[in-house]
């Protein structure tokens, strides 16, 4: 079995709308603070690629944890993927509104529960319609599906080894958030956290490593990456606000075919609504 590109093109997706070993999945999520004006779940309803179904990264996250989107166990995401009528057998292929936000996430979080074949629609949905492809509406009722969770193809960490790790080295952490959240010169869009970052993690905002739905070129992503001090020989942590972009960072190191990369899940959600974890705000020391 070959092992499926990070990105297909809509045109090569367009070409295989009916093809049975296919799954397509809408993948779309809003920032924090979007919600109050946007209803993400009435836009899919709207509009959709033909055949996908909702996939709906805040339900799917681990709701007995008090911070946001925490990967679920398996034997629930199993569930939900079964109910939800999504193969583990077949071709995923997720997409986002074309921003490159979310969609990787939820290729993460297939790739960690088994699934083999997974890719990422370059441009997403914006792509997508600029090339005057079909579209649906309405809810798609797909026949449950069998999903059978995998070995993991991935790695987590917990805020106890992210803390070892920035007291002791070993490893560099990677903080996917915007420079000034970054530096702590502005408030988080999540009330109730705190401003900074964890002692010495590097800064790559994710959007730098993103134009038009894809990847920049792999030169531009070496080059970002020298540029904030990341050194691609050390294991690497990629963090954010709240494990859903720091999945961008886990993307473009992916593509440059860096191994050893894990996912603080908990990121700023759980490090900065703590009072027990060291915080750097540059902003104050200055």
């Amino acid at each position: 079995m070959t092992t499926p590109s990070l990105f297909i093109s809509a045109e090569w997706l367009a070409q295989r709308l009916n093809d049975e070993n296919i799954q397509i999945l809408d993948a779309r999520m809003l920032a924090p603070g979007l919600e109050k004006t946007r209803d993400i779940h009435a836009e899919y309803l709207t509009a959709h690629l033909p055949g996908a179904p909702f996939f709906d990264i805040e339900a799917l996250s681990d709701h007995t944890s008090p911070y946001p989107h925490m990967m679920p166990r398996a034997e629930s995401f199993a569930v939900a993927m079964r109910e939800l009528g999504v193969a583990s057998n077949r071709h995923l292929v997720v997409y986002d509104e074309g921003n490159l936000f979310s969609a990787p996430r939820a290729w993460w979080m297939l790739r960690y529960f088994g699934v083999e074949r997974v890719s990422i629609l370059a441009g997403g949905l914006a792509g997508w319609q600029q090339a005057q492809l079909p579209l649906a509406s309405g809810a798609v009722d797909v026949a449950e599906a069998e999903f059978d969770v995998g070995p993991n193809n991935g790695e987590i960490k917990r805020a106890t080894e992210v803390l070892l790790i920035s007291h002791e080295g070993g490893a560099q952490i990677i903080d996917a958030r915007a420079a000034n959240r970054f530096h702590g010169e502005v408030d988080e869009p999540r009330p109730g956290l705190h401003r900074g970052r964890i002692p010495g993690s590097l800064n790559v905002a994710w959007n730098t490593l993103v134009s038009e739905g894809r990847l920049k070129p792999a030169d531009e992503l070496r080059a970002i990456f020298s540029q904030q001090g990341v050194d691609f020989s050390q294991p690497l942590i990629a963090s954010c606000g709240s494990g859903v972009t720091a999945v961008v960072v886990i993307l473009a190191l992916t593509s440059l075919g860096v191994k050893n990369v894990a996912l603080y899940d908990g990121s700023w959600g759980e490090w900065g609504s703590r009072h027990d974890l060291p915080i750097v705000n540059d902003a104050q020391s200055t």
